[in-house]
């Protein structure tokens, strides 16, 4: 059975960094994908950003873009968010996501599986 755990969320300050962290188990292999989502309240769910495990190909949405920078570690355990120059309008419950295989469709979350509690990310201008 496939699990997910999310850590990292924060109040921070515009302009500032935080680092969310996906840690997944139950994969038999690393032929899988994890994708980031989040939800400001009153708006519906919308992708940020996606990586294929196996072979680190990755994709953002336009509103992260150069921010933004999703990666797995060397044991293609657990997979990383860094969101640098954060701004209000990033303010939301981020959950990571995961599917079997490479992302696909990239950011639709319809696409994933299996996902995470959520975490809170706060930015106060």
């Amino acid at each position: 059975e496939v699990h997910l755990v999310e850590s990292g969320g924060g109040l921070v300050q515009a302009g500032g960094s935080l680092r969310l962290s996906c840690a997944a188990s139950g994969f038999t292999s690393d032929d899988y994908a994890i994708g980031f989502f989040r939800q400001a309240p009153g708006k519906a769910i919308e992708g940020v950003s996606c990586i294929t495990v196996s072979d680190g190909d990755t994709y953002y949405a336009d509103s992260v873009k150069g921010r933004f920078t999703i990666s797995t570690d060397n044991a293609k355990v657990t997979t990383y968010l860094q969101m640098n120059n954060l701004k209000p309008d990033d303010t939301a419950v981020y959950y990571c996501a995961a599917r079997h295989g490479d992302y696909g469709l990239g950011l639709y979350a319809g696409g994933y599986d299996y996902w995470g509690q959520g975490t809170q990310v706060t930015v106060s201008s």
